[in-house]
């Protein structure tokens, strides 16, 4: 029987104190694992703390090197050790043509959705190393397998963190460490709102009208909840994914194009 459980997991989930973070969080310290989150919201990580007993938090944003190098001597302390890391942290970026995009709004969504993902493997690595065995969660995105006119930064993040993924698969295989990416789709919740209000701006149609056409690229025709997506993060940290790696998982409804 598949054995769905992280008990005595020991797991970091960046960007963990809302949204999807928080789902898989709450999802993996239900299933048993003990869990730390990151995140640049104080607020939102004292209410973590309410919401799930005994997690550790840190103050951090993932694309700040010295952060990272804090996040990474937090969870040692507190865990003594680490099994998962979960690469949530990610930002939605500008919406816009090209041409409107500044190099500053470019940079940062990269140095979040991308750059920030590389800083925690590489703290990451050498403790999942010692334990001979552990699993690396990367969070892509459908627009990392599909071109996203007027969100490019956030596109050309997600296809590199599936570049990413695939890489350290074969790197850190022979050492017992699986990496996957998980591609969400359209995510119900307060972020996929201001992403379809901003496009419904963009090319000049009401929300109603915007979320009709999002709804109509799926297959199913309709959002997935977080809660989906937390499920198949437990599935790849878990035993009953232990032989999964190098692969981009989508949870989305089967979304056709973008």
């Amino acid at each position: 029987m598949a054995d769905f459980n992280a008990t005595g997991q020991r797991v970091l989930v960046t960007a963990g104190a809302s949204g999807i973070g928080l789902a898989i969080a709450r999802t993996l310290a239900g299933a048993g694992a003990r869990v730390h989150v990151c995140d640049v919201d104080e607020g939102a990580l004292a209410a973590c703390r309410d919401a799930i007993p005994g997690i550790g938090t840190t103050v951090a944003d993932v694309s700040d090197d010295a952060a990272v190098d804090r996040l990474f001597d937090d969870v040692q302390a507190g865990l003594g050790g680490l099994d998962v890391l979960v690469n949530n942290a990610g930002i939605a970026g500008p919406t816009a043509a090209i041409e409107d995009i500044s190099p500053t709004d470019w940079r940062r969504c990269i140095d979040i959705d991308l750059t920030g993902m590389f800083l925690c493997a590489r703290r990451a690595v050498p403790m999942l190393k010692k334990e001979g065995a552990g699993a690396i969660v990367n969070m892509s995105s459908v627009a990392g397998r599909l071109g996203y006119a007027f969100r490019t930064p956030y596109a050309a993040a997600k296809w590199g963190v599936i570049g990413l993924t695939e890489s350290l698969a074969r790197e850190l295989g022979p050492s017992g460490i699986s990496v996957n990416a998980v591609l969400p789709g359209i995510v119900a919740g307060p972020r996929i709102e201001k992403v379809i209000g901003a496009r419904a701006d963009q090319v000049g149609v009401s929300y109603a009208e915007m979320e009709k056409e999002y709804l109509a690229k799926a297959s199913l025709r309709r959002m997935v909840s977080a809660d989906d997506v937390a499920a198949m993060v437990l599935f790849l940290a878990s035993p009953a994914g232990r032989n999964v790696s190098g692969q981009s998982l989508s949870v989305c409804a089967n979304v056709e194009t973008l």
